[in-house]
Order: C-alpha cells, then structure tokens, then sequence
C-alpha cells in the first residue's frame, strides 16, 4: 500500500471545528499547506462528508474513495500548494476519533468531549495525511455549545477566545496521531517543574479533589527525571493529565495533553492499595516517557510501533525507581511484564516485536501488549544492562539530537547506542526483534562436563525453525561466556568449575535475558539443596522456569507440585507472586466440587496457613511494602482452601463496614466482597453492590464489585448481570471485558457468558469493534476454555472469523492456545492429581 506522504507532504495545519454536543454534529474546515510530489494527491478522510476542496481559493473537483479512507485529488501544478477543506462529521460513541465520555454527578447525566486518534482515527476527525512520518505544526480553533464554567484543553496553551472560538498557540512539528482537545466541566490541579514546565491533572467533577494529588506528584517528579536521564529538555510549556470517563486504552501519549482511562489516574490517597498506587505510578510514568521517545522522535511507521511502546515500558521502571525507591518497582517487572512475556511468547505462530505491516485494520493487531509492550521492554532491559546507564544516556541524548521533531527506525536507535558503547547493539538485538519466540538453555553436566545447548521453547506444538539467538546468559560462572551464539558450547569440568563458585552453578541471575532454563537433575538439586541462600528473583525464576518448562510438557507438573510447600513461608511478595501463579496453574486439572477439587482446595490451605497467621487481614504497623503486597495472595488462597476462620473473618470484616463498604481496606476489599456474595449472597446484597457499582466514582473499588458480583454461584444472578452486558448506563463499554470475563471463568456462568458472546457478536463488533482492545475478548477466552468440547465450539465459532481483519493472527494463535492447555491436561492431570492428594 503505497503511503500518501511519498506524494503530498504537509507542513501546516490549520484546523477549525465547531462541535454541538446536542446533536451529536462537527462542523470543520481544514486549511492544508504542504508540497506536493505529484499532481494525483490522496488525504486521509473516514466517515467525514466533504462538502468542498479549494486550491488558493478556486474550487477543485473531488472523489472519495472509502475503502482507502481516502479524498482523492488532481492538482494543476506540483510544488507548494494550499488546500481548505469543509466537512461535516459525527460525534460517534466508538471511544475513536472526538467522541463523548459519559458521567453522572448528583444524578445528572453529563458528557466531556475527548480525543482518541491513535493509531489512525485523526482521519475521523479531519482530514489528513494520517501517517506517523507525515509531521506538520498545527494551529487549532475549537467553537462549541459552551456553557458557563466549562474549561477547554489541547495540547499547547490557549491563547484567546474570540467570538466563542478558542484559539490555542502553534504546536511544534508532529504527528496528527498526537493531537488532542477536550472540554467540558473539568476540575484541576496545577504545579511546576523545576525547569519551568507547568504540570496538571484534570478529571471531572464527580471525583474529590484529593483524588487528583497522587498524580500530579508523580507527573512533576517522573518529567523533571527524564529531563535530567535524556539530558533534552522537554520541548512544550505544559503536560496536562487528563482522566476522561470512557477511554478504551490504559492511556495515550498525546504531545501535552495525556489523555487516561480514570482508573489509571485517580486515585484516594487515603485508602489505595499499595499495588495500585504502583500501577498508576508506571502508567504516569510510561506516557510521559513518550514526550521524548515517540512523541519528539517518532517511529517511521507502525512496524517500529515496538520502538516507541518498548523503550516507554522500560523506562517507567526506570523513573519510577528513581522517584519512589523504596517501591522496588522492578519487582513488578518480574511479576507482570516478565511472565506474560515468557507465556505469549512460547505459543508457535506469536509475532516477532518488529512486524511488517501496511493494512490500517491489522496496525491495531499490532498492540500485542505481551509482545510489543513486555517482551520488548525485557529486550531493552538487557541492552541496558549490556551498555549501562553512562553510555544508554549518552546514547539518547544523540538519537533525541540527531531526530528532534523527526521521524527514525530501530536501526537509528542502535546506531546511536552502538556509537555511545562501542557494542555492535545492532546484531545483538536483531536475532531477538525480528525472530518471534525465545530459546531455552538446557544446562547438563555429560560424562563431567558442563554442557549447555539452546533451542526454541514452546508450549503446545511448536515447528522448529532452526532458529538461534544472541543470549546474554548473566552466569555467576566465570567459565560461561558473556554471550550464547552457538547452538552448544562445553564450559568444561563440572566438579571443577562448581569448587571454583562455592555456590550452585546458575545462568540468566537478575532474570533480566529473554530465556529460561532447564537444569538437569543433578545441577537441580544443588539450587534446591541452597534453595534459602537464593534471593526473591533466583527463588521467583526457579519457579518461573519450572512452571513453563510444565506447561511446555517438559517435564510434569507432578514433579514441580512437593517443592511448592518449600516456598510457602517465603516473605517476599515476588516470591508469592511466583509461587500462587504455579498453584494457580494447577486448576485446571481440577474438575469443579471433585475429590480432586478438595485435596488441591487443602494444599491451599496448607501452602497459606502460617502466613495468614503471621499478617492477618488488616495492616499492622511498622509493616513492610512486602507484607502489604503479599497479604491478598495468601488470604485468596485461604478463602480458595475453604479456611473457615479466613471466611468467617472476611464476613465480620464485611459486617463492620456494612455502613460504608468503600472504605473496606483497599488491599483486601475485593476478598471480602467475594467472600460475602459467594458464602452469605443474597438477592439485597447482590442488588445493593450492583448499585454500588453504578453510582460508584472510585476505579479501583469498581473493580473490586465487579470481581466480587461476577463470583457469584447464583446461576439465575449471573444472567441478570449479563443482562446489563449491553446498558452502557450500568456498565461501559471500556468495562465490559472485565464482566464478561468475570462470569466467563466462573463454572456457575460460564455457558451464560459463552452464548451470550457468540449470540450478540455482531453487537460486540458494532460497539467496541473499531478499538485495539477487541481482539482481547478472543484472548480472554483462551485463557479460560480447557475441555474439548469447549475447543471444538472455539473452533465451530472462530474459525469463519479467520479473514476479519486484527483478529487472524489472535484466532489462530488461540487455537493452539486451547489446544495445547487441552493436551496438556490430558497427558498430566492423572499424576498432577496423585501428586497434589499425597502432600500431607
């Protein structure tokens, strides 16, 4: 597909809009100045009604062509010219292009007006050359049905308002994917950073106004961190926050107008569980990442998407580090981004991070948040650690230098690093960028030598492409090499090598590379035997690499089941984090209300028993971070073993905020509220929490009810919940995944969610089909369907759907998801099983 930059390059925007909320219409006028190439131009357009193309201000014949998204166009002459277009356009409730978000404040329904135009809804709203190399300035003028009160933003600063139309300064050179505005009734906050730069952070009025603190805070502090670590400046005079109510993203880097999903934002300091506060920290973090990384230097075109999304996932770790150490915030590295990672990853037909791609529909395809976002920031994170900060700051600071207001490939950003490090960076990260997949080192000692070999890891079936890889194998062993580039290499004698490290032999230490391990018996053993000398990573990547090599089918989950106890009174929240994860995993060898159910129901029991002693269900003081991250773990497991001082606990818990369930403790409420609908439900309680959720301004408590009423055992309950799948006014469109989830994972629902989904498909597409998120609901299934019959109903429903444009690659990988978990089962859950009953 040929790109509309190579034949009409713009340089300036001027862009009009008149917007009337009441019906729902934009009226706009797009003047373009810019060269063109050839006389035969094409601008982008999609759903817009051109009413008139002028050309220096005679009128020019025009064509649509819609399949293209296209305004197609013959020009007298070649060179500079200036075109001003009319149009009119809906306000459409896609959560794409300009569209309303819907909140209610005192009982009134009320409407902000927001923007979402990545990766290329800007067409949507007017017309343009709608490509990431395609950079321009740009001057807005916004009219609207303004009443008294309202507060318009955009992502340079408002310069005047005349005859209702507000006038915002020139912006800088950029992409039209970051253009933003929105107004409406918004409160705020304002501060300033060191170097000048105002910061604030909006959100509407049905919120208190401490719930914007918390954010300011860490915006202010994580742009003064990337002013200092990139050594560029920040190039704009703000960086505003914006929570809009419907946003279907986690959050988007709009150049000085960061728009956020409200629960990624928002927050009550007074009762936010720590992990929360975490989380929004690295979304704050990872967008403001983005002014320099993809907003100032932005990729060529959406193949480099991983450029941009990649380096943003690292470095909110990096700044959140720097500004809250005491979080540890690598940890959450290691307990979200790494094992979805190594999960997504090993499943045959996964992309690699560097994808080619041309067709608009399948860029969305592209946001593989498991590839794109986590593998790519672990790539990332061994380069960091290959070069080091030294030579990684100095490195950016010529990439930002050389391709300020520009465009650049993967290859700039090696150049620039290799250049800072005197590495071949390139080389090294090829071999993991453009092949998808990663390896697994087996580690054996043969006829007493250490011997170590690499070759792809699957899970499920996987064709063997001969692929090799590049592997920075972090050793505490001196005679490993830095780098695996041969398929197999002999480190030497092993009874030598081992009296040498006083310590069991280990690869990949810090988990930092790309790949697991599998020791042999014998190199096992040893770890095991030293297995309290290990820190919380070596202990979470034991585990780690034993549940994928299980899942794999390389060896049983019956062998990894007696070690688990071994783990269980570890007081490292990432260690639980990985232990719980393995426990998890066995479920699905259970059938519901089995003997099997029951002996695997007391190993939970048994794996939380003394930590549930130790921590209790309320915080104490002088408790530390891990204590608080580590408490819902073990009380989850408690409830799931069937405790009954745990469950009676949580429901006095329950009868003593029975006045005011929002200020359960955050960390523990979504336990408690599961707890009281599973064990003590009633028909008024399941209608009070519904309410709840309704009128409900807080995300994380939100979330907490959804999790809690989608627990429920009450069949007939579960259908009246996915009687309101479809009433945007109880549950929103951008919520919904999580509901059908919910009750989708549920034994008691899971029939009632599945025929709903395959029932209202076709309503499903119509209202969240245009967004990235859609093909998560295929994803979300996969995750949960174990049988064959469920596989072969999959099969019956997805496979017609192979062609729909975004979800190919999805259907078919999660084919062989399901496929893989069904084998998987069959092959082990009679050992899984006898290994679970003889745990005493």
């Amino acid at each position: 597909m040929a790109h509309f930059y190579n034949a009409f390059q713009p340089t300036h925007y001027d862009l009009y809009f008149n917007i009337n909320r009441a019906t729902k219409q934009i009226s706009g006028r797009t003047t373009i100045t810019g060269e063109a190439k050839q006389q035969a131009i094409a601008i982008h357009q999609k759903d817009l009604t051109i009413d008139s193309v002028t050309l220096n201000g005679g009128a020019l014949p025009f064509t649509i062509d819609q399949k293209q998204d296209a305004l197609q166009l013959v020009l007298p002459q070649l060179g500079q010219v200036t075109l001003t277009i009319t149009y009119q356009a809906p306000l459409t409730d896609t959560m794409m292009g300009i569209y309303p978000s819907y909140y209610t404040v005192n009982g009134e329904r009320k409407q902000l007006i927001g923007t979402q135009f990545e990766t290329n809804a800007a067409r949507q709203a007017f017309p343009c050359i709608d490509e990431p190399a395609a950079k321009a300035t740009f001057d807005l003028a916004i009219q609207f049905d303004e009443k008294p009160g309202e507060l318009i933003l955009s992502n340079m600063p408002e310069n005047r308002v005349e005859n209702g139309v507000h006038y915002f300064d020139t912006t800088v050179c950029m992409s039209t994917y970051l253009i933003a505005f929105a107004f409406g009734e918004l409160q705020g906050k304002q501060t300033t950073t060191k170097s000048g730069v105002k910061v604030g952070v909006f959100g509407t009025k049905a919120h208190q106004a401490n719930e914007l603190d918390f954010a300011l805070d860490i915006a202010k502090r994580s742009i003064e961190f990337y002013e200092d670590f990139y050594q560029t400046p920040y190039p704009l005079p703000h960086s505003w926050q914006l929570a809009l109510p419907d946003f279907s993203a986690g959050a988007m880097e709009n150049w000085g107008l960061v728009t956020y999903r409200e629960a990624y934002l928002l927050l009550d300091p007074d009762n936010t569980a720590l992990d929360t506060k975490q989380l929004v920290a690295t979304v704050i973090a990872h967008e403001l990442a983005h002014q320099w990384f993809g907003d100032l230097v932005t990729m060529q075109w959406w193949d480099d998407l991983w450029l941009n999304e990649s380096f943003a996932n690292m470095m909110e770790y990096v700044a959140v580090d720097a500004i809250e150490p005491d979080w540890h915030i690598w940890e959450m590295f290691q307990t979200s981004d790494v094992p979805a990672a190594l999960q997504r990853d090993a499943t045959d037909g996964v992309q690699a991070v560097h994808v080619a791609v041309e067709d608009p529909a399948e860029i969305d395809a592209l946001f593989d948040a498991a590839i794109v976002y986590a593998k790519g920031a672990r790539m990332l994170v061994m380069v960091r650690a290959l070069l080091g900060d030294d030579n990684l700051r100095a490195g950016l600071k010529n990439y930002f230098e050389a391709h300020k207001y520009g465009n650049a490939t993967g290859a700039d950003l090696w150049q620039a690093l290799g250049k800072a490090s005197g590495m071949d960076v390139g080389a090294i990260m090829n071999s993991w960028l453009e092949q998808p997949g990663y390896p697994v080192v087996a580690a054996s000692v043969e006829d007493g030598q250490v011997v170590l070999s690499q070759r792809q890891f699957f899970i499920g079936n996987g064709k063997a492409a001969n692929r090799t890889w590049q592997i920075p194998l972090n050793s505490n062993s001196d005679a490993a090499p830095k780098i695996l580039t041969a398929k197999q290499t002999v480190l030497g004698d092993y009874a030598q090598l081992r009296a040498a490290l006083d310590a069991p032999f280990r690869l990949n230490v810090g988990n930092n590379s790309h790949f697991i391990v599998q020791y042999d018996q014998t190199l096992l053993d040893d770890i095991l035997a030293h297995l309290t000398d290990l820190d919380a990573i070596a202990q979470l990547q034991l585990l780690q690499d034993l549940r994928l090599l299980a899942e794999g089918n390389q060896i049983t989950y019956a062998t990894v089941v007696p070690l688990l106890t071994r783990f269980a009174s570890n007081s490292s929240a990432v260690v639980n984090a990985a232990l719980y994860q393995v426990a998890g995993n066995l479920k699905k060898f259970v059938e519901p209300d089995s003997q099997a159910e029951k002996a695997l129901q007391k190993l939970f029991d048994r794996l939380s028993q003394r930590q549930v002693a130790r921590l209790g269900w309320l915080a104490q003081p002088g408790e530390v971070n891990d204590d608080q991250l580590t408490r819902p773990f073990v009380l989850s497991a408690a409830l799931y073993g069937q405790d009954a001082v745990t469950i009676q606990a949580a429901h006095d818990l329950f009868t003593q905020h029975q006045a005011d369930l929002l200020r359960l403790p955050a960390d523990i409420r979504r336990l408690v509220l599961a707890n009281e609908v599973k064990h003590f439900g009633q028909t008024a309680l399941f209608d009070r929490l519904l309410a709840a959720y309704e009128h409900s301004t807080d995300a994380s408590y939100k979330a907490d009810l959804c999790a809690a009423l989608t627990s429920s055992t009450d069949m007939t309950f579960l259908a009246k919940l996915i009687g309101y799948f479809e009433d945007a006014q109880v549950i929103k469109p951008q919520d919904l995944r999580a509901w059908f989830r919910g009750v989708l994972a549920n034994p008691a629902g899971q029939q009632a969610a599945w025929d709903w989904l395959r029932t209202e498909w076709s309503w499903l597409e119509a209202t969240v089909g245009g967004d990235m998120e859609f093909a998560t609901y295929v994803t979300v299934i996969a995750g949960i369907f174990r049988t064959p019959a469920r596989l072969a109903e999959f099969k019956a429903f997805f496979e017609p759907k192979l062609a729909t444009p975004g979800l190919t690659r999805e259907i078919t990988m999660d084919l062989k998801v399901i496929s893989s978990r069904v084998a998987l089962i069959d092959a082990q859950q009679a050992a899984v099983n006898a290994a679970i009953a003889d745990i005493r």
